[in-house]
């Protein structure tokens, strides 16, 4: 985590293709007419602080100190405090003061749209998902980062050799380029799925489901057995649940809706939720709730981003045996039933259950990135910023350290790469040395969001479980990704005419799939609903997305 906003964004627990040369990336085929990049943003000149000859796997460090303003989102439960070391470490290697402007998680969505739209935003804006820049390129807010990226080479380095170019691709807007850089994951795996209690489901017989089918009927078998339970949760508002069960529909939904369309390859965009595909989710999820398999409370309590909507403690009292969730809300549930004197090695994060649409997972896609604001452009140090970026985003040691901290101090390497925590410090997070005095994340600002954005198999292994190593081994396994949405950027003029009409839709599609599901509205009404979609201006809407994919493909040919 497609893009969900970061409206809908998981808890901070809860966080845990063609190859082309490295030149292409300056060079692929454009979106729309005016793909060329702009001549005024010639950073080469521009170099104050920068080094020379800046290359890949090499520490950067500036000729000179200089400061980065960033847009620091603070998640309720882990405030920046005075004895946090990232900074003073960034600064120490590399020469660069980041200077923290904070906004709350609870409206930070609201907060950067207005500080963008001002004029006001810092110069770094982090916590991007693709999709979330879109509303800023017309207004020349944010930089267009394809006219830069010549001066990043660890970012292109990892885009040929993990084979993202066509992805980096699809990132383009209409005038042919594209406004974030993303995280880039060398392995692609849901970060969401359902985790379970495997005591509970192999003692209904059905010790690993691999299809929504399967779970149906453990859920049977485990209400029969725990009577009092509501054995299946969510705990993200119900936006997870549909998002990781949705593809197995043969559709998308929750956090994974996006602008709503699905097909344009073989045949003209649909609106995912007006699809039988959608019904048939819908349908499914609603005789959950029939049934009482499904927590209804789950699906409506509202997330502060402080956790999975309290379905841990649900887990710890023995009310609930299967949740949605990521390997980090794993180990929230294992530390809850732990403390209740519970068995945490019981709970596991199992592959995306299949259904009619198949054992597949959701395109693969990126992770959080960065955008830009443009008036970074204009300083002189112009220059040393990109390269910094590039390697804090980008460079593998700068992703180590933001992740562990300081080699020889926090943590320790072996010969095989193999990355242990020093005594006296752990990461509570991930359940690594527990009761240390210590946090590396809590009390010294390391494996925060900045560390999540750009991993290598191997980084994101380190941290987590052997579990989880299972989990990626496993999905790999079993699960093909489904293709990349079709691309369909719009013009400026699509862009403010779609945005009042996909703000309308969503809401209205977001509402309704909530109130089928949990049978406060009779299916029966399913067309009305589509109907309501027609009046809130469905047709239109996708008039703009089948004209703008025609364009596009007419464009790449």
């Amino acid at each position: 985590m497609m893009s969900p906003s970061l409206l809908a964004r998981p808890s901070r627990r809860a966080f845990t293709g063609m190859s082309i040369a490295a030149t292409g990336l300056l060079g692929l085929t454009a979106c729309g007419e005016d793909a060329g990049p702009d001549p005024s943003l010639e950073a080469s000149s521009q170099d104050r602080g920068a080094m020379d000859d800046f290359e890949a796997d090499q520490q950067f460090t500036a000729t000179e100190p200089l400061q980065l303003s960033i847009l620091w989102t603070d998640w309720p439960e882990q405030p920046v405090l005075d004895s946090w070391q990232i900074f003073d470490r960034i600064k120490e290697l590399s020469n660069v003061e980041l200077q923290l402007t904070h906004v709350p998680f609870s409206d930070v969505v609201e907060k950067r749209s207005l500080l963008i739209s001002a004029g006001d935003a810092p110069d770094l804006i982090p916590l991007i998902y693709r999709g979330d820049e879109t509303p800023f390129v017309s207004s020349g807010a944010i930089l267009p980062m394809s006219d830069v990226v010549e001066h990043m080479p660890n970012f292109r380095r990892y885009v040929e050799e993990w084979d993202l170019g066509e992805m980096v691709d699809g990132l383009r807007q209409a005038d042919g380029k594209y406004y974030m850089l993303p995280g880039l994951q060398e392995v692609w795996v849901p970060s969401f799925s359902l985790i379970i209690r495997t005591d509970v489901w192999e003692q209904a017989g059905v010790p690993v489901p691999r299809a929504w089918d399967e779970v149906r009927e453990g859920l049977r078998a485990i209400k029969a057995a725990h009577p009092e339970s509501l054995p299946l949760a969510d705990g993200f508002e119900g936006q997870s649940l549909i998002n990781y069960g949705g593809y197995a529909f043969g559709t998308r939904a929750g956090w994974g809706f996006g602008n709503g369309m699905v097909g344009g390859i073989d045949a003209p965009f649909e609106y995912a939720a007006t699809t039988p595909e959608y019904k048939a989710m819908v349908e499914y999820y609603r005789g959950l709730v029939e049934e009482g398999l499904l927590d209804p409370e789950s699906l409506s309590a509202a997330n502060d981003g402080s956790g999975a909507g309290g379905v841990a403690e649900k887990f710890a009292q023995g009310t609930c045996f299967a949740a949605s969730g990521s390997s980090g809300t794993a180990i929230e549930f294992a530390q809850a039933l732990d403390a209740a004197g519970g068995d945490a090695s019981t709970i596991r994060l199992i592959p995306p259950p299949g259904g009619p649409g198949g054992s597949i997972m959701g395109p693969r896609n990126f992770w959080h990135g960065f955008m830009l604001s443009s008036r970074v452009a204009e300083r002189e140090d112009f220059l040393a910023i990109l390269q910094f970026l590039d390697w804090l985003y980008y460079g593998p040691a700068a992703r180590e350290m933001t992740r562990w901290g300081v080699e020889g101090e926090t943590y320790a390497k072996d010969g095989d790469g193999r990355i242990t925590l020093t005594e006296g410090y752990s990461l509570n997070a991930f359940d690594l040395n527990v009761g240390a005095e210590i946090d590396i994340q809590t009390d010294l600002g390391f494996s925060t969001f900045l560390s999540e954005a750009t991993e290598s198999r191997s980084l994101k292994e380190s941290y987590n479980s052997e579990t989880f190593r299972e989990y990626v081994e496993d999905v790999l396994a079993t699960l093909e990704p489904m293709p990349p949405w079709a691309p369909a950027p719009l013009d400026e003029g699509e862009l403010e005419r779609s945005a009042l009409m996909a703000t309308s839709l969503k809401d209205a599609v977001d509402t309704n799939t909530l109130r089928f599901i949990l049978g406060e509205r009779d299916i029966q009404e399913w067309d009305a609903f589509v109907g309501e979609l027609e009046a809130a201006g469905l047709a239109d809407y996708l008039e703009l997305y089948r004209g703008a994919r025609e364009r596009f493909v007419r464009s790449a040919s």
